[in-house]
Formats: C-alpha cells, structure tokens, sequence
C-alpha cells in the first residue's frame, strides 16, 4: 500500500467512524507504529483531523476530504460509472462536469472513446473543474470551456459570482453531475458555493445525469443542489442498497446499476 492509500484510508477510518487509535491503524493496515504516528500527524498538520494522545479525532473539516485522498475509495465502482456515463457521450456533443472523483473518471474515460477521432467535431466539455480542465485541455478531440470563479483547494471547483455569469447563456446537452448525497428530495453538496454553481450547470442542462457510487445513495449534506424532479438519470453501482434503489425510484429518478 503506497503512502497515499495509506492516508486515504485512515481518513476514511476516522470519518466513518469519528476517530481512530494507533493502534487500530497498525493492526489494519499492518505499518509500524512509528508510520502510523507519522501519518497523523501529517493528516493534523494539513488540519484533516485533531491529534489526540494515541490516536486522532475528527474535525469540522475531515468529512470534506480533499479530491487527493478521494481518489482511491471505491475506485473500481467509480470506474464502472465513468465507463456507462462515458458511453453515452459522442462526437459533437456538448457535455457539463462538475468537480469530483467519479467526475474526473468520466472526463479520463471521455477522452478514450474510440469514437473521437476528428479534431473538426469534438466534444466538447464545460466544467467549472480545473483538474478536469487541465487533463482534457491537450486532447485534439475535445473541446474545453471553463468556468470563471475562484478555485477551492479541497475539490479543485471554480466558485462565486465570476463562475455564474457564463452559464445563463450556454446550453449544454448531459451534465454528468457529482454529489456528496442524494435522496429522495434531490442532491446534495457540502460546500455552499459549490452547490450553487452546480445547480446553475443544471439549469443549463437539457438532461441532468448524476453520478455516484452507493456510500453516497441515502445521505444529505449541508446544501441542496437540485431536486429529484430535476434529475433524469442516476448511474451507480450495483452495491447500492436495494431499499434505497426503491425509494429513489419511487420519488420518480430513473436509476441505472453498472
């Protein structure tokens, strides 16, 4: 396991479970216990949680983890979805992205498809992601327009009042939409601003189709993006819940399982 799983993983320990001991780090990931003590106190020093005598606790801030160590959980879900969500998109094509790890995915798996071969009829891609902008930025065959605004560390999305002019006057045909939650009211985005400028890519969307593995089917976050009325498509993965699969069709949103 290479350092950045390491981290991801113990940060994925104390958000799903409040805290974690030193201990219980040695005995799962099986390192030593001076690598343990070194990666919390790395993780502390970034501020992702607070070090406590033998362990650490979660803070305000570890349940928004930074888009680096999101990478590596539920990687070969995320795969699938990008796979599906990337099969729907062809040349000339007018695609939204908002920020996130299975965003990001898609954005790899569009730039693959065997497809986009004429630099003359690209796809092209609107996002307010500068990561995704810059992976996709040196692909002949597609196409990149970015969103103004200020860029969050955390996730790498451009927010603010800059990002929102643009949008009222592009339209685009799929918005392939990442949430940190979705149930049967709609979806959900932790970040205030991010869930404004996420909203407003939706409006702009002729079809809204939102992407995420099944740890995120069922929960809420602070802020509302859009509601279930809004959403045409949902892809996730065959792990989700059956119950909650349910209740989300039931509320009316078309659920596809990769």
């Amino acid at each position: 396991m290479s350092r950045h799983e390491r981290l991801s993983t113990i940060l994925g320990i104390i958000v799903d479970e409040g805290s974690v001991h030193i201990d219980d780090i040695i005995e799962r990931l099986g390192v030593s216990a001076a690598t343990a003590r070194r990666d919390l106190d790395l993780l502390a020093n970034q501020q992702l949680v607070t070090r406590t005598r033998g362990g650490a606790n979660a803070n305000p801030t570890s349940a928004e983890l930074p888009l680096r160590y999101r990478t590596s959980r539920m990687a070969q879900e995320k795969g699938r979805i990008a796979r599906a969500a990337a099969a729907m998109v062809g040349p000339g094509d007018c695609v939204g992205l908002n920020g996130g790890t299975t965003t990001t995915e898609i954005a790899r798996e569009i730039a693959l498809l065997p497809g986009l071969t004429d630099p003359d009829n690209p796809v092209t891609v609107i996002t307010n992601a500068v990561n995704i902008a810059s992976e996709l930025t040196v692909r002949q065959c597609v196409r990149v327009v970015v969103t103004g605004g200020v860029a969050r560390a955390r996730s790498y999305e451009l927010t603010g009042p800059l990002t929102e002019l643009i949008l009222p006057s592009i339209t685009v045909g799929t918005l392939f939409l990442g949430v940190e939650g979705i149930d049967e009211r709609g979806t959900y985005a932790q970040h205030e601003g991010e869930a404004a400028v996420n909203a407003a890519l939706a409006r702009t969307a002729r079809r809204v189709v939102v992407v995420c593995d099944h740890t995120k089917l069922g929960a809420t976050a602070f802020a509302l993006i859009c509601r279930a009325a809004d959403i045409d498509l949902l892809i996730t993965d065959d792990g989700a819940p059956a119950d909650q699969v349910q209740a989300l069709r039931a509320a009316g949103i078309e659920v596809l399982l990769v």
